[in-house]
């Protein structure tokens, strides 16, 4: 359309900028004869929907409509934004405050008086409903346990006042898959129109509770939420650094709490050649699912069966997210070449699958193949991801030949499918099917935005610039930056481009961690320390937008009080008023130690001690392990000749080491790899330890000095001219003292702990208590 046929019809468009409450459709607006004028996208489609239809907020709200005019006589278009203002159905001065929860609840109207749950309390699934719904009753009766010590009981039926009731009477035009009202009186009520929209006001239940110092009242008032985009994902990289099975089951709950939709699971990649003396045969590469027909391809020891992926995703639909498995080819695919050397590319690298050869294609179908046939396939859910990205450029024809044939590959076993974007920097005239494609737009030099629009691709807002979190790698970024990300984005910002609001083209967003530094002693504790704020400001931001109304400060200092779920502790927190946080005084009295084998107290001077017999001597603490920052003190006295890896502390991620290996140095080790503080502890008199850990570091001090503080360090890597930073943190082990097999020999007493880092000086001024 001509720049002056653009100018003549918005000056000529009589739009409707304002809806009163009593008004059920939206008013079409009159253009110019010779246009016609089109709906096509809304960013609150539960107050205005595409069709027209109004559904009266509670408030008063802003919605951005977007029309598409077209010129009759060429069939030309340009889009015109519109801003309507829509009247709620209250107007008067609410009683109670919106609660804060996250992401926030898009309409509030506050009522008077408060809500409580008590032990007489029930949960109540209609039972026109009862088939679907009895799931997710199940899951809140067990979260209100774990997280609470409320035990409701959960049946069928009416709501009497105190229960809490759930229903599918909503709705699907104005809530949606995932919006629902809830209410909050005598009782209160969750009603949605399908299992996710329900699911997330159990959530949002949860996380009001958790604020309340009795964790029982809810204010009353009633409300109506849903999301501002479909996709609010994460993607997290296990191919290039392999994670536990029971992590992702971790992570669809800590993502459930927070209301995101999307986990991909990025199930293959390789490291950088040039960190391994630029041979591909020593590139680290993984690939994580078990494959029957191709049983070298997987991993050995680190990929998940076939049970354990589906099993996952069973879990995910239960809590309301979704699984997008991702295989990344034709780059990124060492894993496959490595099992499969002859379609290797010769000119590209054995990252690269030579994609001319026929034998290829057999490879990558079979592969596929083995997770989308038949009636129950390991694939679960609608959508797979293909990978698709960072191919050699001046191979662009081919490239496109095999994306597009992946793409109705997959899409012929009744998928749809997602694709990295990189169509621009494959530029070329072989056509790409883009019906059923979703395209991750994370570089518009790879694929330009707007391009991609204009071909039919709906998007994924997954800018690196802004959302790539490479963990520990100097470059893109270690953890995001969630002031401006609050302030700043929201998903119709790709990069530099920014589309209209409620572009349809635009269905979310999604951040990612890319684990492209393979053994660089991050652990996944660490990926979580980076994972877990990014979260609650990106859920806000991909569920609700832009409040204008709570600045980052204010909102910063309210997620302290929300944390990842119930039954989680992924960042190993211990929440107190006083940092100190366990005080064992280890001499008899200390009844949360529980002993499991060989070890009795003893007299060792004046007092009673802690004495590991032998190597098999063993203990149990009440606690899993404490995340950064800490600071853990404890005196222990080892006998002569502790065998090399004596353990005196353990969890399931980390040991603590008299000896570490052959060095007779105290230590730790996690996920494969070994430290040492260069120091051996003496034996047969007692030595106070000191150990502190933060996100960048860990420190030990011997009878109040500083010995050691290992920090990150960049060391040459492969190539020598190319350094990494080796990262050498800890979160403390605390599930047991001792081993079954190796325990340290010896004895030990007052065990400290604190949830913050303490100086050198106060380190020195801990006294035993005698």
């Amino acid at each position: 359309m001509t720049k002056s046929d653009s100018i003549f019809l918005v000056e000529n468009t009589v739009f409707v900028t304002a809806v009163s409450k009593e008004v059920g459709t939206y008013k079409a607006p009159k253009c110019p004869e010779g246009f016609s004028l089109q709906l096509i996208g809304s960013d609150n489609l539960s107050v205005i929907t595409k069709s027209g239809t109004v559904f009266t907020p509670l408030n008063d709200m802003t919605v951005n409509l977007l029309f598409k005019a077209v010129k009759t006589e060429n069939g030309s278009s340009i889009e015109i934004p519109c801003v309507v203002n829509v009247e709620g159905t209250f107007n008067n001065q609410a009683k109670n405050a919106k609660p804060f929860v996250i992401p926030s609840l898009r309409e509030w109207h506050g009522e008077e008086g408060n809500f409580t749950l008590t032990s007489k309390s029930r949960i109540i699934v209609d039972a026109k409903y009862a088939e679907t719904l009895l799931q997710a009753a199940k899951t809140f009766q067990d979260d209100l346990d774990k997280a609470y010590n409320l035990k409701l009981k959960v049946s069928t039926g009416n709501p009497k006042a105190g229960d809490v009731f759930i229903s599918l009477n909503g709705k699907n035009e104005e809530l949606g898959a995932e919006g629902y009202s809830l209410t909050i009186r005598d009782y209160v009520a969750i009603n949605a129109a399908q299992y996710k929209g329900a699911f997330w006001g159990t959530r949002t239940i949860l996380q009001i509770l958790e604020q309340d110092t009795k964790h029982c009242t809810l204010p009353k008032g009633i409300s109506r939420d849903y999301p501002k985009y479909e996709v609010r994902g994460f993607l997290l990289d296990v191919g290039r650094k392999y994670f536990k099975i029971d992590f992702l089951r971790d992570y669809i709950k800590l993502m459930s709490y927070y209301k995101m939709s999307d986990f991909q699971i990025h199930l293959s990649d390789n490291a950088f050649v040039k960190h391994f003396d630029n041979d591909w045969d020593k590139t680290y590469s993984g690939f994580r699912l078990e494959n029957e027909r191709y049983p070298n391809l997987p991993t050995k020891g680190e990929f998940y069966t076939k049970k354990e992926f589906i099993d996952l995703q069973i879990l995910a639909e239960r809590y309301g997210i979704k699984i997008i498995p991702e295989i990344d080819v034709p780059a990124h695919s060492l894993a496959i070449s490595k099992v499969f050397p002859q379609v290797a590319s010769k000119k590209y690298g054995k990252d690269h699958l030579d994609i001319k050869n026929p034998e290829t294609y057999t490879i990558v179908e079979n592969i596929f193949k083995e997770y989308l046939e038949g009636k129950n396939p390991v694939f679960r859910f609608k959508e797979v991801h293909i990978g698709t990205d960072e191919y050699a450029k001046e191979e662009a024809e081919p490239f496109r030949k095999f994306t597009d044939h992946f793409i109705k590959y997959v899409q012929s076993f009744g998928k749809d499918v997602r694709v990295w974007g990189a169509l621009t920097h494959a530029e070329g005239v072989t056509p790409v099917t883009s019906k059923g494609v979703t395209m991750n737009a994370w570089y518009n030099g790879y694929a330009d935005p707007l391009k991609m629009k204009e071909l039919g691709y709906p998007l994924i807002s997954t800018p690196d610039g802004f959302l790539y979190i490479v963990p520990a790698a100097g470059y893109y970024y270690d953890y995001l930056d969630l002031k401006y990300l609050y302030e700043k984005w929201e998903p119709v910002a790709v990069g530099a481009i920014v589309f209209k609001m409620g572009d349809p083209f635009i269905r979310g967003g999604m951040f990612t961690v890319w684990n492209d530094i393979a053994n660089n002693g991050i652990t996944a504790q660490d990926v979580t320390d980076r994972v877990f704020p990014a979260i609650q400001v990106l859920s806000e931001k991909m569920w609700s937008g832009t409040n204008q109304k709570v600045n980052f400060n204010d909102f910063s200092g309210k997620v302290k009080f929300i944390n990842e779920g119930p039954g989680l502790n992924l960042r190993g927190k211990f929440f107190a008023k006083d940092p100190l946080v366990v005080n064992y005084e280890m001499k008899g009295n200390d009844k949360a130690i529980k002993k499991i084998a060989d070890v009795s107290y003893v007299k060792d001077g004046t007092r009673k001690v802690l004495n590991f017999k032998n190597s098999s001597s063993q203990v149990k603490l009440p606690y899993k392990e404490i995340g950064y920052n800490y600071t853990v003190v404890f005196k222990v006295k080892p006998s002569e000749n502790n065998a090399d890896n004596a353990v005196l502390f353990q969890s399931d991620h980390a040991i603590v080491k008299l000896k570490q290996g052959n060095t007779s140095n105290l230590g730790f080790s996690h996920e494969g790899k070994d430290y040492d503080f260069g120091v051996s502890i003496p034996e047969k008199e007692w030595s106070s330890i000191a150990i502190s850990g933060d996100n960048n570091s860990t420190t030990l001090y011997l009878n109040g000095k500083l010995v050691k503080k290992m920090e990150r360090e960049g060391i040459p890597y492969g190539n020598k001219k190319d350094t990494i930073w080796i990262m050498k943190t800890l979160f403390f082990p605390l599930d047991k003292i001792g081993d079954s097999k190796n325990s340290f020999i010896g004895k030990m007493k007052n065990l400290k702990v604190f949830n913050q880092i303490l100086s050198e000086a106060e380190i020195q001024a801990i006294k035993e208590d005698e």
